[in-house]
Parts: C-alpha cells; structure tokens; sequence
C-alpha cells in the first residue's frame, strides 16, 4: 500500500454570502487548490465531493458533486458524494485516502462546500436538527432534559433564555459542559479562556468569519445562549468551501515543486450507546489513529479540534489524550494550548471563529494545519511544528457524535 499525500490546498474565507451558492464557492477552492498543486483539471483521477444541505435550500438533493464539477468543465472522472452532517468533508478526504492507499488513483480531489446563511434566519437553525435521528427527535430531547436534572450545577437566571434563535446542537453542547461541571467542578470562565484564546487566534486569521478579539470577561458577558455558553462560545451560522488535492507517492514524483504533506493516520467511525462515563467516541477513535500512525498525544505538536462550543474543545483535549479526563479546563488555563504555548490547538480560531459551514469545516481544519505545516500561517504561524491532528465530528445521537474523523499530517 502506498503512503497518501496532500499535494495542494484551496479555501476561501468562511463568513455569510447571501450572494453565493454551493456552487460558485466550489468551483473557486477547486481552482485554488489545482493551482496550489500546479496541476490541472485534466490530471484528476476522482473526486469526493462533501456538503449536506444543498437539497434542504435548493432542492439540490442529488448528483451534487457531478454538478458541481460538470459546471466547471470536470466530466468522466467518478465522482462520491458524501454526507456526514459536520464530518462530511473529512469524511471525504478519509475515502480519498483509502481509494489511494489501495491503489485505485494515484490523484483524487476532495472538496466540500456548504450554503447555511439564509434571510430566513429560522430555516438556517432548524436545518441543523436534521443532523440528529429525526424520527426519533422527541426522545432526544427528553434524553436531554433527564440528564439535565441530574447534574449539580445551579443555573443563573437569564442564563438560559427559550430554545429561539440557537440550534439544537448548542443546547447538546450546554448539557454536555454542565456534566463535566457536575461531574469534575469546570467552570464557566476556563470555557471563556478557550473562547478567548480561539478569538485571539482568529483576529489573526484573513480566512476566519469572526477576526475579533475578545477578552475573558467579555466573553462572559456576551449574550447568554444555554448556559454556560455565551454566544462568544458558540460556533455562527455562516458559509464557504474548502478543497484538498490528495496523491500517491509515485505521483508525487511527477510534480514540479511539490510541497506535500504526509497523511500519517487517517480514521472513520460511528458512535456507540453509551452513557456519559462510558469510552467516547473520539477516545476509541484517536488510539487508532496513534496505532496507525505509530504516535502518541505526547507526539501532536499542533491539533484543530472540533469545537462547535468552547465546550467542544475543552472535552476533545481529553478525549485525544492531550491531559487527563476532567482536567481541560485547568489545562487550557496554563496557556499551553495559545499560539506560544506547547501545544496550540485551533490556530485558525476552530469552529467558534473560523466557522462552520458544516460540509466544508473539516477540510478547513486541514488546510490550517497544512499551512502550519508548510510554515504558511504567517502571524499566527506556530514555531517547529512536524506533526498535527484534526478531529471533527458529525452529528449527534443520544450523547455524542454520530460520526468522527480523525487525521493526522506530517511535515515533509
């Protein structure tokens, strides 16, 4: 089996386009990410192309990526289409990796591209339930309200407002940070403190929606969304595209100036029935990929984690084995996941700043940690970085996510 690189990279700036659609932002990333490779369009092999709402705005429900890539001149190749709610784009370039590793291409393009953004700001929310098991949305919800009142964490007033103008998924990440509170003694302000950080590293970024920075106590003071999350801590609607080309070793060799990037690991998998102190998802998943990449978490110099919520990242630290279970908060506390620090994590400002454009947010973790890697950041550019891991999740049943990638990038 051959090893699988990243020949080039492709994104545009996450943020809301009410004057763009799935398409035009593909074909832009596609673009860049052939010129970032020095190659063209007629070079491809395969192409797997990630997005999950284009048939709820635009009845689009089908045949996404043929339309997308027939528009722009690419036919014949094979084409998957993948829809893995938030873990659709690493989805993927996870089947990319594999059609390569198994001899199949030598050259395959993954893209993913996603329209959230709407004048009708309920139908944007509402979409984002349909990444949970719908038939069965009521039971989830009383799931929900039965842990709820078993955690010790007094709520202050206010601080909850009713369910209008946030997704469902906040209210999963809310209940989800109010068991490690009840369950380890976490606070509200060491979830500011990753806020903060995440808001600091995306004033730095030109691709981040969000390239504000914010203090502590103003985090805490924002808006109250599902307490203990404040709007700072939560993850905006927005849109936008991000495409990775993707290659043998051999093919590599035929390049004119490569500059690649090893894919050392590369996971998928499903969540199980669990309860909230049974093995996660993500802590199943990342020893495989530490299997398969003969590495430890002690071995990660740079990670872009999943946080749709500040919450998000302080559990996924955990959960990847960068400090013990219950620990995230006084870990992100020492400073040592901020740019400077030994170990940062969501240099491009994760999914709080960057944004979530969910059929795209997994190839923008790659692309932060490809530049990274390549030395490309520029000011938010992380000192002697070789190795870096990208976790994103998808969806949600019962108490965790209904799907997960996990990917880890060498410097060549």
């Amino acid at each position: 089996m051959t090893n699988v690189y990243i020949a080039g990279l492709g994104m545009i700036r996450f943020n809301k386009y009410m004057d763009r659609n799935v398409r035009d932002m593909a074909h832009e990333v596609i673009r860049s990410a052939l010129k970032d490779a020095e190659l063209t369009k007629e070079d491809l092999q395969a192409a797997f192309f990630s997005n999950t709402f284009w048939g709820m705005f635009d009845n689009q429900h089908s045949i996404r990526g043929q339309v997308v890539l027939r528009s722009m001149g690419i036919g014949a190749l094979p084409v998957t289409n993948v829809e893995n709610a938030c873990a659709g784009a690493s989805t993927a370039l996870h089947l990319a990796y594999t059609g390569i590793r198994a001899g199949m291409y030598d050259v395959a393009l993954v893209v993913g591209s996603e329209k959230i953004s709407h004048p009708d700001k309920t139908k944007s929310l509402t979409a984002y339930a349909t990444c949970m098991d719908v038939e069965n949305f009521e039971n989830q919800v009383k799931l929900m309200e039965k842990a709820n009142s078993m955690f010790q964490v007094e709520i202050p007033d206010g601080q909850t407002p009713p369910g209008e103008g946030r997704s469902i998924f906040m209210d999963a990440y809310a209940m989800g940070a109010r068991w490690h509170m009840s369950r380890f003694g976490s606070t509200q302000r060491q979830l500011a403190v990753i806020c903060a950080k995440n808001h600091f590293h995306g004033s730095l970024n030109p691709m981040s929606q969000y390239q504000k920075d914010m203090s502590v106590d103003e985090v805490l003071a924002d808006k109250p969304i599902a307490y203990p999350l404040t709007r700072a801590m939560c993850a905006p609607v927005g849109d936008g595209a991000a495409a990775a080309i993707v290659c043998s070793e051999d093919f590599l060799k035929k390049l004119k100036n490569p500059r690649p990037i090893k894919i050392r690991a590369s996971v998928h998998g499903s969540g199980t029935d669990r309860d909230f102190d049974g093995e996660d998802i993500g802590e199943r998943l990342v020893k495989q990929a530490y299997d398969m990449g003969g590495l430890g978490p002690e071995d990660i110099d740079i990670a872009e984690l999943h946080d749709a919520s500040a919450y998000g990242e302080l559990h996924q630290t955990e959960a990847m084995g960068f400090c013990p279970v219950g620990e995230g908060g006084p870990y992100a506390e020492t400073g040592i996941t901020k740019l400077g620090g030994k170990k940062p994590v969501n240099t491009s400002g994760g999914l709080e700043c960057r944004g979530h454009p969910i059929g795209a947010s997994g190839l923008a973790q790659i692309y932060e940690l490809g530049l990274q890697l390549r030395g490309e950041a520029g000011k938010r550019q992380a000192e002697g970085v070789k190795i870096g891991l990208a976790e994103n999740g998808g969806g949600n049943i019962g108490v965790e996510e209904a799907a997960m990638c996990i990917h880890i990038l060498e410097k060549v």
